[in-house]
């Protein structure tokens, strides 16, 4: 009983303080930062994932089998056109080679017996003592000792070229790579992996693709494909530290095939490497500046998804309005380039979309901030009038 007394007596003192506080404060419309649309003109880059080749690669594999007798070269050495890079051994080919000129001096040997003999048979035909049997046989022979010599001599060049094969020179001039072979190893022309790779550094090939739609975008921005490599800006080339390489590049080809299980079409940008900086194999992006004219560009914050599309909330007669808008996204990641849904001097959110509804009562922060500050200011004068009448 005591218990149900002191539970009445609480509620009453909490119903009597409730009747004696203020009323709840109704609560306004929401203040938000709000962005004012217009156009300007932008350049905006934009990477390409790249791979980086010398000018000039050559794998070099051997033209003929044996054992490595001798390396020339060290793995990163400059070597020049022509230079001796491997020695294959040349005792077989020294002895291919003698035995194939001992076959030629045979067959010479033989030519010229056959030669008599023909002339022998011609003249004993002439004095009809042999018969044309016998001439013809005679000249058969030596045709045939003829024939055996040119196949000696094609034998002998064969020789004399496998010999020189075991001198692995430089086709061009370059940059050694590894070599993974050694001395007393057994190469062949069959092998899967070369004796080493020159490459020609002093200008490097910078590799990426670009997207279909993107290649169409710059034909139409230029006309045509000679033209787009005629007017391109120049492009730089961000390295795999994330460092931006000091020399400037130019695109010089743009491939004429689309890659069907890509979609892409492969571009070539070429790189001055006088200081050796940049090795075939490596990797890095290319950044090109893509210019837009009198485009409306608007914070991803701005912004929200709805099944695959982007909208934002445009501020009509103070509340929010939601309007889907077509974008082309920036590889900056922060904002978009809209190409259609809201124009020049629209108002829209600027932060805070994902907590809006459509209807919500949208207040700019900086406009309650001037009213706020006009009020005071009215305020104040009222105050000094009060003050004058109580005095």
């Amino acid at each position: 009983m005591k218990q149900k007394i002191m539970q009445a007596a609480l509620v009453a003192c909490c119903m009597a303080a409730a009747g004696c506080g203020q009323a709840p404060v109704a609560m306004g419309p929401g203040q938000y930062a709000v962005l004012t649309v217009s156009t300007s003109d932008r350049e905006i880059p934009t990477h390409y994932s790249a791979a980086i080749r010398g000018r000039q690669d050559i794998a070099i594999y051997p033209q003929v089998s044996g054992t490595i007798s001798q390396l020339c070269i060290n793995e990163g050495d400059a070597v020049s056109k022509g230079q001796t890079l491997f020695i294959i051994d040349q005792v077989p080919y020294k002895a291919a080679l003698q035995t194939a000129e001992a076959n030629v001096a045979a067959a010479k040997a033989s030519v010229a017996t056959a030669q008599l003999t023909y002339d022998s048979k011609k003249e004993l035909f002439a004095k009809k003592v042999v018969s044309q049997y016998d001439l013809s046989t005679a000249e058969n022979m030596l045709l045939t000792a003829k024939a055996q010599l040119a196949q000696a001599e094609a034998q002998r060049v064969n020789a004399a070229n496998s010999l020189s094969y075991t001198v692995v020179k430089a086709p061009a001039s370059g940059v050694a790579g590894t070599l993974p072979y050694r001395v007393g190893a057994l190469v062949g022309p069959s092998m899967p992996q070369p004796l080493t790779t020159i490459s020609d550094n002093s200008q490097v090939y910078v590799y990426f693709s670009m997207s279909e739609n993107q290649l169409l975008g710059l034909t139409r921005q230029y006309g045509s494909i000679a033209n787009t490599l005629a007017n391109m800006p120049d492009v730089q080339l961000q390295l795999n530290d994330g460092s931006t390489y000091d020399a400037a590049g130019r695109v010089e080809s743009i491939s004429g095939v689309i890659d069907t299980s890509t979609g892409s079409a492969q571009l070539r940008a070429v790189f001055a490497n006088e200081g050796g900086l940049l090795h075939s194999g490596g990797s890095g992006n290319i950044v090109l500046p893509t210019e837009y004219r009198d485009c409306i560009v608007i914070p991803q914050a701005a912004t929200f998804e709805l099944q695959d599309k982007v909208y934002v909330y445009k501020v009509i007669d103070g509340k929010a309005s939601a309007a889907q808008i077509d974008v082309e996204k920036i590889s900056n990641g922060r904002e978009y380039i809209v190409k259609s849904g809201i124009a020049p001097g629209e108002t829209i959110v600027a932060e805070g979309v994902g907590l809006l509804r459509e209807g919500t009562p949208i207040v700019p922060k900086d406009q309650n901030a001037a009213v706020a500050a006009q009020g005071g200011q009215q305020a104040a004068p009222a105050a000094e009038t009060e003050t004058g009448k109580e005095e």
